[in-house]
């Protein structure tokens, strides 16, 4: 026989972007706690709102697993003495177990003898262990914690009560002096408290009373709400999943409104609007069938459509009053010069070690410079970058952009236009901040990507090299995801050279610089281990194993596209049975090598034709390794290492490496290192970890 459980936590209003991870964690505890305590069950749904949050775990077994488990006790020769007898130790290690000594028998782990006895468990009710639940609740993580009136728990807001039920049995539980019961709470102002007999009744008896507790339901539900309104006013209305993720999670009962404000203010730049009511105000914009913004938004309401009018014009209240303050700001704004701009950031501090904003506009002009001409581009892209970097920042001292930060770069174009300059000049102002997420388009000109690596490089440089290196989950200044941003940029452009290129530029530069700052050997240490972290993240993403990482990633990170390609190959000839004949030559080579420089080979005192033959092939298989090489080819490059394989074999099938004869050991040594070293500039195949010899 089976039951249902129901737990729920009822909160303050959690902030919108803590709920679904928070949701996630709550359901992944649960069934790790479950899978531990050997309590089986057919399902765990989890629930969540910006007040509560919840797990139901359906069709759950009334008792744990009775399990036998092996208990490892000390090492057989401490267990016996001279005499073959059981010691001390033997005796109460099974006394310990609640078994005898014969009960012992001996296995091996690793070629030392232990003794073992097997033990049975017996399973508890279930209902003994529920009570334990406390911990599931206490141990969720959030981005930003509080403590309320004299609690210790630290959580993300406070928990005002819980709702414990197996089937109809009240579950005890206590967190924060909140005891457990089967009482949880309807809308804030349209429920009212609601007694719950069976957890099967949760999800309708708080649709009853206005809560919908499923999010997903939620936004389907505010999807055919926008797409009814959309049909019955003949608009369009663009739908953000970002915002409407956000916007699910706000609501617990969500009622779609229309308004509207004064078509006067269509005049101010369109990501103006679209963000004083995305950003600010959670609206979403309206358009025509044609795509032209429209002097309405869309809003959603927590509550059902009682006085709706009133919302609305409240609402409108307050985006008349926003959008009034952007028009002075746009207009004020404009009374002004680029100029006049950037000597206001002479006063504006980036960080207190590294400067100010105008300090770092003229390392970024430094870096862009010498950035664009390691790419060899033309002249004129060479300009036009130079001139994007003078001006990337100048938008962040404007009444615009401190008022909405959200427009650093947009407005930057945006004025960047009205002052006069290049279009492809305002196009890099505002691209050179790209990819600001991970799921952000890098920039689509040249001129933009060299600004925005430039801007980038130069935070990650300057603040490792005054000793700000993210530490576990800080990271103040956003350096990781920054590195992120630079590693795909170089990916997406394809640009074949090495960030370690990049790298050197930067050190050059800040070796300049009147910066106090760690030893150089110590900063590029941590920027190399950093960037390192950073590329084997974005491998991870692209399902690449550890092992192959480590493997392409031994030397340097190198260019970015090439690197990938390598790692996505190695992974695949990982599980190939059909390239073990390859793997094997290039392994034994690896591991016969030496690590440093071989001495000249010397081919006249080869002594057979396998030896020979293996020389000759190596310096034709050198020649067009590197050619491939040079074409980023890894596929080729990898092609040229595997026709070693063959005369490798051969090699050590008719020779002795280590012959007694020192001049020809040390020539064979030397011939295998030359080898080796050239397999090494593709990756450590002996890092990998070969499925392939398992199969």
């Amino acid at each position: 026989m089976t039951k249902n459980i129901l737990f729920e936590i009822g909160l303050e209003e959690l902030p919108a972007r803590f709920v679904d991870d928070a949701q996630k964690q709550l359901e992944e505890k649960t069934k790790t706690w479950l899978d531990e305590l050997r309590v089986d069950y057919d399902s765990v749904i989890s629930f969540s709102t910006p007040r509560r949050l919840a797990v139901m775990i359906q069709a759950v077994a009334e008792k744990q697993q009775t399990i036998e488990e092996e208990i490892k006790g000390p090492a057989v020769k401490i267990a016996k003495d001279d005499e073959g007898n059981w010691t001390k130790a033997a005796i109460g290690f099974t006394k310990g177990q609640g078994k005898s000594t014969e009960d012992i028998y001996t296995k091996e782990i690793k070629g030392t003898p232990y003794i073992f006895v097997k033990k049975k468990i017996v399973g508890k009710e279930t209902s003994e262990l529920l009570p334990a639940f406390d911990n599931v609740i206490k141990n969720l993580t959030f981005p930003k914690n509080m403590r309320w009136a004299k609690e210790t728990l630290r959580y993300a807001r406070p928990i005002r009560w819980m709702v414990a039920l197996y089937e109809d049995e009240i579950i005890p539980l206590e967190v924060t002096n909140v005891k457990s019961s089967n009482v949880t709470y309807g809308h804030r102002f349209l429920g009212e408290s609601i007694t719950i007999t069976n957890p099967e009744q949760y999800v309708d008896m708080l649709r009853q009373n206005y809560v919908i507790v499923d999010p997903n339901e939620r936004e389907k539900y505010i999807e055919e709400q926008l797409h009814d309104m959309e049909k019955e006013k003949d608009i369009h209305i663009p739908v953000d999943p970002g915002l409407l993720n956000e916007v699910r999670n706000l609501v617990e009962y969500p009622t779609v409104f229309i308004g509207s404000f004064q078509s006067s203010f269509l005049t101010l730049p369109s990501d103006v609007l679209i963000t004083s009511m995305k950003e600010h105000q959670r609206y979403f914009p309206v358009r025509s069938h044609e795509g032209e913004l429209l002097a309405h938004f869309v809003g959603v309401r927590n509550g059902d459509d009682t006085a709706i009018d009133t919302v609305i014009k409240g609402n409108e209240k307050v985006l008349h009053a926003r959008l009034s303050d952007a028009q002075f700001f746009f207009e004020e704004d404009q009374k002004h010069s680029i100029d006049h701009y950037l000597q206001k950031l002479e006063k504006v501090v980036f960080q207190d070690k590294l400067g100010t904003i105008s300090n770092k506009v003229k390392r970024v002009v430094h870096l862009t410079e010498h950035f664009a001409r390691l790419l060899k581009a033309d002249t004129n892209t060479e300009k036009v970058a130079t001139r994007a970097a003078e001006i990337c920042k100048f938008d962040l001292t404007t009444n615009m952009v401190n008022e909405f930060t959200e427009l650093q770069g947009i407005i930057g174009e945006t004025y960047a236009l009205k002052f006069g300059e290049n279009e492809r000049v305002a196009k890099a102002v505002r691209e050179h901040y790209l990819p600001v997420q991970a799921s952000d388009s890098v920039p689509t000109s040249v001129e933009g990507a060299f600004v925005s690596i430039a801007d980038k490089l130069d935070t990650i440089v300057g603040c490792i090299s005054v000793g700000l290196l993210p530490t576990g989950s800080q990271d103040p200044h956003g350096l990781r995801r920054q590195a992120i941003g630079i590693l795909k940029i170089m990916h997406e452009k394809g640009w074949q050279i090495s960030l370690e290129s990049l790298l050197d530029i930067a050190y050059d530069l800040y070796q300049t610089l009147d910066i106090k700052q760690n030893s150089f050997d110590q900063v590029k240490e941590d920027i190399n281990g950093f960037f390192r972290l950073r590329m084997t993240y974005m491998l991870k993403e692209l399902a690449v194993e550890q092992d192959v990482i480590d493997a392409v990633l031994h030397q340097e990170i190198g260019v970015i596209s090439y690197t990938i390609e390598k790692a996505r190959l190695l992974s695949k000839k990982r599980h190939d049975e059909q390239y073990k004949f390859y793997q094997e030559s290039f392994v034994r080579i690896l591991k016969l090598s030496k690590a440093d420089n071989p001495t000249k080979v010397d081919e006249s005192i080869f002594e057979t034709s396998s030896e020979k033959e293996l020389y000759r092939m190596y310096d034709i298989a050198k020649e067009a390794y590197q050619k491939a090489k040079e074409n980023q080819d890894a596929l080729d490059a990898l092609n040229q290492l595997d026709k070693l394989a063959q005369p490798i074999h051969e090699f050590f099938e008719n020779n002795m490496v280590m012959a007694k004869d020192e001049t020809i050991r040390n020539n064979r040594q030397s011939l295998v290192t030359l080898i080796a070293q050239l397999i090494y500039d593709f990756a450590d195949l002996a890092a990998i970890e070969w499925k392939q010899q398992q199969l």
